[in-house]
């Protein structure tokens, strides 16, 4: 028996009972041969009757609920969707919003009663203003923009957003993508329009983008998009073309300026404490000065009214000592040695110790070594006996 057989299994097409499972094929072919009758086709075959036979009511009733049956489940299957993670289903009835449907597998009634949108609350949808898909492809009626100070800058930037609330992403604004490209642009251009040029091209582009997100949220919010903003960030910021080499002089000139300050005040920072601590110094040395001054004053004023005073009792004794003094003070200072050639001793005596303490040590030593060879040094060496005697008779022929 051939595995092709359509009756294999259930014994011989005229054999007795079924014995198997029905033949798909076999029911096919009597649904459409059914089907045919209830439509008022001829049966096929060349035998009996030539004539057209007229289906019956029950033939007519029967086919007609089968095919309402057919149509009506397949009407009410319609009404399944699936609702996948990160979206909502949002459910209409007659195009009035009904419900709002979470992720899994929904049913509703079927169109056109009730329909269905799927809306995405996961997507990070992306707007680009001022530039598409590259910062060289600009657009510059969104990007040129007029700053606080009457400079206009070319400015672009992308703003990222979330669908918050898919309800209103749907009915409380036509279309909301194009509601919020429109509300970043009046966003950023109010921020700009408060700035300066300078602070907005080189200080202040993270502030000026906290600040356009949150007034880009203000208007979205009040217009009910169902829209959260998640980032704007500047992309770029530079004067036009027309003047930007203008501009870069003039920058690089500001920035010369800025060198040349800090350069300046460098050199003060040096120089300034420096005349401070002399001018210090020098104020210290004469105030000093001037105590020193006052002080040896008023002791020399004393002392002149103390030896006044001594003076008056004694004149001559006063002058004398007044003289000794001063002598003493004056040739205290000098590494001249006088001898006095006249007197009785044999022996010669040189203060070496109060030259070196008055004249400095080691300086005033060959000086006073000196001084006795120049002069008194002849005198010294014939100090002797006939040198003696001669003496004596000089000083006797002097006195007759």
């Amino acid at each position: 028996m051939s595995l092709n057989d359509p009756n294999w299994g259930r014994g011989s097409p005229r054999g007795g009972g079924n014995q198997g499972p029905p033949d798909l094929d076999q029911l096919w072919r009597s649904f459409n041969r059914r089907l045919g009758e209830l439509l008022g086709r001829r049966r096929g075959g060349g035998g009996g009757e030539g004539g057209p036979r007229t289906p019956s009511g029950a033939q007519l009733g029967g086919g007609a609920g089968l095919i309402a049956g057919i149509v009506l489940a397949v009407w009410l299957a319609s009404g399944f969707y699936i609702v996948v993670e990160g979206t909502r289903g949002i459910v209409l009835t007659f195009g009035k919003f009904s419900q709002e449907t979470s992720p899994g597998l929904r049913w509703r009634l079927p169109w056109p009663i009730q329909s269905n949108e799927i809306v995405n609350i996961s997507q990070v949808r992306t707007l680009e203003v001022g530039y598409r898909n590259n910062v060289k492809t600009k657009v510059l009626k969104e990007s040129l923009m007029l700053t606080d100070d009457e400079n206009i800058v070319d400015l672009q930037f992308a703003v990222q957003y979330l669908v918050k609330d898919a309800q209103q992403y749907l009915f409380s604004v036509r279309r909301p993508d194009e509601t919020a490209m429109q509300a970043a642009e009046s966003a950023m251009r109010e921020v700009i329009g408060k700035g300066r040029m300078d602070a907005i091209l080189y200080e202040s582009r993270e502030a000026i983008a906290i600040s356009a997100r949150q007034l880009m949220q203000q208007i979205l919010d009040r217009y009910k998009t169902g829209i959260q903003v998640s980032t704007v960030t500047i992309q770029n910021a530079q004067p036009p073309e027309q003047v930007q080499a203008a501009f870069d002089d003039a920058v690089k000139a500001g920035q010369d300026r800025e060198r040349q300050k800090n350069e300046g005040q460098a050199y003060a920072n040096d120089v300034i404490p420096k005349a401070r601590g002399t001018a210090s110094r020098l104020l210290q040395e004469a105030d000093g000065y001037r105590q020193r001054v006052i002080v040896s004053a008023e002791g020399d004023a004393s002392r002149f009214r103390q030896v006044l005073a001594e003076y008056a009792k004694a004149p001559a004794v006063t002058r004398e000592r007044i003289y000794i003094e001063t002598l003493q003070q004056i040739l205290s200072s000098t590494s001249k040695i006088m001898l006095d050639y006249k007197g009785g001793g044999n022996l010669l005596y040189l203060p070496l110790d109060k030259l070196l303490q008055g004249a400095g040590g080691a300086a005033a030593l060959p000086e006073a070594l000196a001084a006795p060879r120049a002069g008194p040094a002849e005198p010294a060496a014939e100090a002797s006996p006939r040198s003696r005697e001669t003496l004596r008779g000089r000083e006797r022929g002097e006195r007759q």
